[in-house]
């Protein structure tokens, strides 16, 4: 009986042990991720201009969200380039997906392919913002170059400076970067469907499209849900190409176009400009809350079982 008392013991003891090799990631993760998100709410709640005491406003701050009229607008250009990305985004993906899991192909080479699909979402945004701003200049850029070369267009185009092109050129090159890690990720779900599906179709002689349609496309269904919900969260927080990519207007200077005015930029005008920290903070909420009700949607939309 002494002897299993002090086994017990000792196997407590090394139980123990191992809160001490996670403590390091709980006490980061604390104080570096609980914390801030706990320390916004609270924030949310006062009129704290960054110094100073912070004074309890109740619900003011929310209740200047819903009535901001601005705050809608750029939440509206958010979902606009947000959609747009989408579309493209999933588009290309689905399409090399069908043609790399379509066993009539056989495609060969699958890992390079990837790698080089995956290649533009390695490169950091700063650096896609200055090549992409450069090659797109109104003036000098290499594309309105090209274009007037070949006699497409007679006059430089500004794709950064007009409402009517920059919120879809911010789109096409959102897509551009993301669309390698959605094929990545829906390869991965169609490696995982049994190839037997795939091959009893073929000896039915099934179309590649009818096999996508009715084999590849259902089983999917976790796989795009995962997409459609990062991309949702990610898109409604867009910041950085919006931010360095502002386009200005031929003549002008430092003069940002309303239309690549995201509702994260409006967040940060207030938090990092104007010092209105209580009201960034309820702005960051909101959009939170609103991420929080699509995703609920699209969980039930796209993750409920067939009948």
């Amino acid at each position: 009986m002494a002897n299993t008392g002090a086994g017990k013991a000792k196997k407590r003891d090394i139980n123990r042990m191992g809160y001490l090799f996670v403590l390091p990631f709980i006490t980061v993760f604390l104080i570096f991720s609980v914390y801030p998100v706990l320390r916004t709410l609270y924030l949310s709640f006062t009129n704290y201009k960054g110094y100073g005491d912070a004074v309890f406003a109740g619900i003011d701050n929310y209740v200047r969200v819903v009535k901001d009229k601005f705050f809608w607008r750029d939440l509206w250009n958010t979902i606009k380039i947000w959609g747009v990305n989408i579309v493209l985004q999933l588009g290309m993906a689905f399409l090399l997906t069908v043609i790399f899991s379509d066993i009539k192909y056989k495609i060969r080479g699958l890992a390079v392919f990837r790698a080089v699909y995956y290649l533009p979402n390695l490169i950091a945004a700063t650096s896609v913002a200055f090549l992409f701003k450069t090659l797109l200049d109104w003036k000098y850029g290499s594309f309105n170059q090209l274009l007037m070369a070949l006699g497409i267009t007679q006059q430089q185009v500004n794709w950064l400076g007009s409402t009517s092109t920059a919120p879809y050129v911010i789109s096409v090159i959102g897509a551009w970067m993301w669309f390698g890690n959605s094929f990545i990720v829906l390869m991965a779900g169609v490696q995982g469907i049994p190839k037997d599906y795939f091959e009893a179709a073929a000896i039915d002689g099934a179309g590649r499209w009818r096999v996508f349609a009715k084999i590849t496309l259902p089983l999917l269904r976790p796989i795009m849900l995962y997409v459609f919900v990062t991309s949702l969260i990610g898109g409604l927080q867009l910041f950085d190409l919006p931010f360095l990519m502002n386009g200005n207007a031929p003549g002008t200077a430092g003069e940002p176009s309303g239309s690549l005015q995201t509702v994260v930029m409006y967040l940060y005008k207030f938090g990092f400009e104007t010092h209105q920290v209580g009201y960034a903070s309820a702005i960051a909420y909101t959009l939170f809350f609103i991420i929080l009700i699509v995703s609920v949607i699209q969980f039930k939309t796209l993750g409920r079982e067939d009948d």
